[in-house]
């Protein structure tokens, strides 16, 4: 017997979607008699989104696939406030300009997982900064303000973490969660909205929404949270020495991308089939029991999975085609990612690896480009460097272009125009 009533609430239970839910019987009730509108908050602090939000995403994915209608809210308004939940210092302050162009860039974000338009379970995108540019400050405070005590507000992870580690909550960041409440009480009145999704570190903010809308306008409203993702190692995902494991092409190539998923424990290959592709379930069961050599095989079908919905099936094939041609016939082959460097820098006495290794995202930085020389993972055209002092010089291009490597599974041609 299903769990739930309603295919939402199955879908989202059975891949591991689900940590918390308000009112699990009326949501599912509802879900399973009509459709339901449900919205994700994605506030612009950068041009794209990395992969710490692709479950909130996939979430959006699963709500239209069952039939329901998905909002996108974009925090222009509140980028400019900033969320202090699981945050030790205060957000940098963006200008309008800055926070529009990081809006546009985000927007590509959704289209591989979406659907956009103007049918019952179209998706649409809706910016924060329409009802919070416009606030008077003392109705505001009038009119919403009055349903929230100070008494409460301090209760609530986001403040009382940053309280407890004695470090600086300013009075702008402490407004966050009546702002995001009364997105909430916005979307409920405008667009019909009954529900909002987000991961566990939001669930203060949801349950001020939903009560937010009960005394305001007497509405019910509900909330659900996704678990918080780390690897079986600990780790929070997305997380990686080179840095952020980022959405947009720009910022991040498809091989990287697929790298990145290739690269999967074994203990987590399963959740994440579940979580971040649209494999059948009864496949992902067969995969999630591999073991051995055959894992392998499961770390290329998640990772071919995950880029074919982000970047395109051409793409992922192309990704794992050249992946296939590094690591099994060890060419420097076409199609793995590139920087150009200065042909002057490889004159007289040459560019320092370490440094080549942080240019090239293969190393965090400088000193961590030194550790992995010392280390033994860098490689100069498959060749392995123990020397720190190691330095890149005309000697060590091949066919246009020199191979730098991190460990045996990341690479970068270091390319002279």
């Amino acid at each position: 017997m299903p769990a739930f009533r309603s295919d939402l609430l199955n879908v989202l239970s059975e891949r591991g979607f689900i940590h918390q839910l308000t009112d699990a019987t009326a949501l599912d009730k509802r879900a399973a008699e009509g459709t339901i509108t449900a919205y994700t908050g994605f506030d612009a602090t950068a041009d794209s989104l990395h992969i710490g939000s692709l479950v909130q995403i996939m979430m959006l994915h699963w709500l239209q696939k069952t039939g329901h209608r998905p909002i996108v809210l974009m925090g222009g308004g509140t980028t400019k406030v900033g969320d202090p939940s699981g945050k030790d210092e205060s957000r940098q302050l963006l200008s309008d300009g800055t926070i529009a162009a990081n809006i546009a860039g985000i927007k590509k974000n959704f289209e591989p997982f979406l659907t956009f338009g103007n049918g019952p379970a179209d998706a649409f995108i809706v910016n924060n900064a329409d009802w919070l540019d416009r606030l008077a400050y003392v109705p505001f405070l009038r009119d919403v303000g009055r349903h929230f005590t100070i008494n409460r507000m301090l209760t609530f992870d986001s403040v009382k973490l940053r309280l407890d580690r004695e470090q600086p909550l300013t009075f702008l960041e402490f407004n966050y969660m009546i702002l995001q409440a009364y997105d909430f009480l916005e979307l409920s009145r405008r667009h019909g909205c009954t529900l909002q999704m987000g991961g566990s570190d939001q669930w203060g903010n949801i349950i001020n929404g939903i009560e937010l809308g009960r005394r305001a306008a007497d509405a019910e409203l509900f909330g659900l949270t996704t678990p918080l993702i780390t690897t079986a190692s600990g780790a929070k995902m997305g997380k990686t020495a080179a840095g952020a494991v980022w959405l947009n092409q720009d910022r991040l190539s498809a091989y990287d991308y697929w790298q990145f998923w290739r690269n999967t424990d074994d203990a987590d290959v399963g959740r994440f089939l579940k979580l971040f592709t649209t494999l059948p379930l009864d496949e992902i069961v067969r995969l999630e029991t591999l073991h051995g050599a055959e894992i392998n095989e499961a770390k290329k079908i998640l990772a071919f999975e995950t880029t074919a919905i982000l970047h395109g099936t051409d793409a992922a094939a192309q990704a794992a085609e050249t992946a296939r041609r590094t690591f099994e016939e060890g060419e420097a082959a076409e199609g793995l990612p590139s920087h150009a460097v200065d042909p002057r820098s490889l004159e007289a006495a040459g560019l320092a690896l370490y440094a080549a290794l942080a240019e090239t995202g293969l190393a965090a930085s400088s000193g961590e480009g030194r550790r992995l020389i010392k280390g033994g993972g860098a490689r100069v055209n498959d060749e392995v460097v123990v020397d720190e002092q190691r330095r890149l010089t005309a000697s060590d291009i091949r066919d246009g272009a020199i191979k730098l490597s991190a460990g045996k599974k990341r690479h970068v041609l270091l390319t002279v125009p």
